[in-house]
């Protein structure tokens, strides 16, 4: 949400390539429940609120709307050739038939499952494309925003959010989609606010005649990029958060989290690149240039170089007062002749409106006055309070990156003032969880502490902490990788920082005996205990039509996706469930897009073909 794309494994069973078996033997303290049991498609476990009520993520992964009356002969002969050179990669898919008929019967709404599949994968390719650069191809995002009042009992809701029908004459959210947002619900809160970030669809627009004949070229253009929003909880309006500054392109911003007395974090657009504003006003090659605006429109001129155009920094507001954004500050003091475009970010806020995040630092910790160039490579865990941007007293250092590394991020704060998040170890630079107590503690004396993990090459992240100072994240429990292409197996873990002998859990071993799910990932704790997680299932699998997928037999085809499970404690029994081995078939690939995610849910199977 933060970042819309999941850094999750996805574990597709094929030729078995290897198998990684768990052996574990403990006492059953959580119950899967499976948000959505009907679900054909992958979602992902978001926050959850004191009444279990949690956001989901997913896909829609079936009959995307292709809009094939903008795709010409040769588009057609590419998507046949992809088809031709790709199709032995993926289980159910072939090349196409009938290659002949393909653009008449797929113009007239009769496209074949095979057929629609090829032909999103070949949008998805020209959208990452630099011959997409004037947008003038259809835009693949397809990423729903979900919601989930009453997990295992109702399937989660899709919210439409920002999207918008391609049929201008019908009711919003009503007709075809363009599934060309990305619109993903951050949370719900205890009292129902509901809150989360998305953008604007992209539309056909006429460009200029550039042809002899007076023909035109259509491109693809939206009205503006990330927008924060929340939904009222007794009306159910869609209220975007404006950005701070909305020029050139309708600015950015987005919405993290929202306490239970109506105040949200996130950041916000709060000033502009000098050297776009240039180009946008140049008149030789820029977007006041005739020549320029004689081959595309002034909107995607601008919309081509959006990245990069703002300037974003935390804020805070209060959703009876979206006009009153409250920058919340950088973590640097930039001289005055510095126009770098320094950024902050808010991903979390208590009921004290104390908010937590990551922002931009120097290099050199002990910066008093910063020279006009100044050396920032990294990116910093901070904590926002009374007008402050603190750091909790971290080594800060320089990376010989050509980007900004992000060393460290705090992902949550709780009512007393416990923040988690991830750090890097500084000894092997391995990626950790951390904890800081800043109630009760002096500025200068905040101090960041790294649990032990399951072993010390571990990767871990601890994404969210209760009231009781429960920490649940993921944390790779796999101490080795059989290849480049295949990264440690990662498990949901649960850490009680109110414990005196503290340790790092892994969560499948808490699961009732025999369980059919494994969890990847833990998202969210409530104060009763609830864990929102994503897990692996074996579910049936189904073509981009929604159609399910049968094998010779005549039987489903199952394969394993991720779902989004809701973790419920039970009582101890004091059953102690018998050693068992929980098996996971994996293959030699990694899958940590949500369009390759996408794939696996409709197709399920990858197979390579290997010489022998």
């Amino acid at each position: 949400m933060k970042q819309f794309s999941k850094n999750i494994l996805v574990l597709a069973v094929t030729s078995a390539l290897s198998l990684s078996v768990l052996s574990f033997s403990q006492a059953a303290t959580y119950k899967v429940v499976e948000v959505d049991k009907d679900a054909k498609g992958y979602t992902y476990g978001g926050k959850l609120n004191i009444n279990g009520e949690m956001a989901v993520s997913g896909g829609n992964s079936y009959n995307f709307p292709v809009q094939f009356d903008y795709l010409d002969e040769q588009d057609f002969n590419d998507i046949v050739y992809l088809a031709l050179t790709r199709h032995d990669y993926y289980f159910g898919l072939e090349e196409i038939e009938d290659v002949d008929g393909f653009e008449e019967r797929a113009k007239a709404g009769n496209a074949t499952a095979n057929d629609l599949v090829w032909s999103k994968m070949y949008l998805q390719g020209k959208n990452t494309s630099t011959t997409n650069l004037n947008f003038e191809y259809q835009i693949v995002a397809d990423a729903a925003a979900l919601l989930n009042l009453d997990p295992g009992s109702s399937p989660s809701k899709k919210v439409c959010i920002f999207d918008t029908d391609f049929d201008p004459d019908s009711s919003p959210c009503t007709g075809e989609l363009t599934r060309s947002t990305v619109n993903i619900i951050q949370g719900i809160t205890n009292s129902g606010f509901i809150f989360g970030t998305g953008s604007a669809p992209y539309l056909p627009i006429d460009g200029p005649a550039t042809e002899s004949d007076g023909t035109f070229k259509t491109h693809w253009v939206r009205e503006h990029g990330q927008r924060g929003f929340y939904i009222d909880a007794s009306s159910g309006e869609i209220i975007s958060v404006k950005p701070g500054l909305m020029e050139y392109g309708g600015g950015i911003s987005a919405l993290f989290d929202m306490n239970d007395n109506g105040t949200a974090v996130g950041y916000t657009s709060y000033g502009l690149s000098d050297a776009r504003v240039e180009y946008i006003k140049n008149t030789d090659g820029g977007c006041a240039d005739t020549d320029v605006l004689a081959t595309i429109p002034y909107e995607i001129c601008v919309q081509k170089i959006q990245s990069g155009m703002y300037y974003i920094q935390a804020f805070k507001v209060a959703i009876s007062a979206l006009d009153e954004l409250e920058l919340l500050g950088l973590l640097v003091e930039p001289h005055d002749d510095d126009d770098r475009a320094f950024s902050s970010q808010a991903l979390a806020v208590n009921n004290h409106g104390v908010a937590v995040g990551y922002a931009q630092g120097w290099d050199d910790t002990d910066v008093v006055t910063a020279a006009v160039d100044e050396r920032m490579t990294g990116s910093y865990a901070v904590l926002y309070k009374d007008g402050k941007v603190l750091d909790f007293n971290q080594k800060h250092y320089y990376f010989r990156y050509g980007y900004v590394y992000s060393f460290s991020r705090a992902n949550d704060i709780n009512d007393n003032g416990l923040v988690v998040g991830y750090t890097h170890d500084i000894n092997n630079s391995v990626k950790k969880l951390f904890y800081v107590k800043t109630t009760n503690v002096l500025e200068s004396e905040m101090e960041i502490v790294i649990p032990k993990g399951f072993f010390n090459s571990s990767v871990s992240t601890a994404f969210a902490v209760n009231s009781a100072g429960v920490i649940v994240g993921e944390a790779q429990i796999e101490t080795h990788n059989e290849s480049s292409q295949n990264p440690r197996r990662t498990v949901g873990f649960i850490y009680d920082t109110a414990s005196d002998s503290a340790v790092i859990i892994d969560v499948n071993t808490l699961l009732k005996c025999e369980s059919d799910y494994y969890i990847l990932k833990a998202s969210d704790i409530n104060d009763a205990g609830y864990i929102s997680a994503t897990a692996i299932v074996k579910v049936e699998s189904y073509d981009a039509k929604g159609n399910a997928i049968l094998d010779d037999s005549g039987d489903p085809v199952m394969i394993d996706v991720a779902r989004a499970v809701l973790l419920e404690p039970i009582p101890d029994d004091g059953i102690t469930c018998e050693a068992f081995e929980y098996k996971v078939e994996r293959q030699g690939a990694s899958f940590g897009s949500i369009g390759l995610l996408s794939l696996l849910a409709v197709f399920g199977l990858r197979r390579r073909k290997f010489n022998s």
